[in-house]
């Protein structure tokens, strides 16, 4: 199964659209691009994988595998990517500013029992970033 995050970058942040199969599941808010600088920064554009994880803090949630130079890049919930976020992805259902949403959790748990069926199928799921 593949993900594909098409981003919009500002000087702020950065909003984006995510796709499952071709189809529109909601909307990304990260920080903005800071040359991958580990906490402050959005992670470079190309395709990872994504593996399930669990941690008491997020409870279920995806890791990005292969993040050059930089580790435990998740995709979990958040609505203020500068206040709640230090280089990880979070969807959103609507935008309301840059890399700001509302209702991150419903579009958090669509994301996430797609990719748990995926993964019960054994089939790989990786996320491509583009611009």
């Amino acid at each position: 199964m593949e993900l594909v995050l098409h981003r919009t970058y500002f000087k702020e942040g950065t909003n984006g659209a995510l796709f499952i199969n071709q189809q529109f599941l909601g909307f990304t808010i990260e920080l903005p691009w800071k040359e991958n600088l580990k906490r402050v920064s959005c992670i470079p554009e190309g395709v990872y994988e994504l593996k399930p994880r669990y941690s008491d803090k997020f409870k279920h949630h995806l890791v990005l595998q292969n993040v050059p130079k930089r580790s435990l890049i998740l995709i979990h919930p958040a609505n203020d990517a500068n206040k709640e976020l230090q280089g990880c992805i979070a969807p959103v259902s609507s935008l309301t500013g840059i890399a700001k949403g509302l209702q991150s959790r419903i579009v958090f748990q669509k994301i996430l029992s797609s990719c748990y069926q995926a993964f019960d199928r054994k089939e790989k799921v990786t996320l491509t970033i583009k611009n």
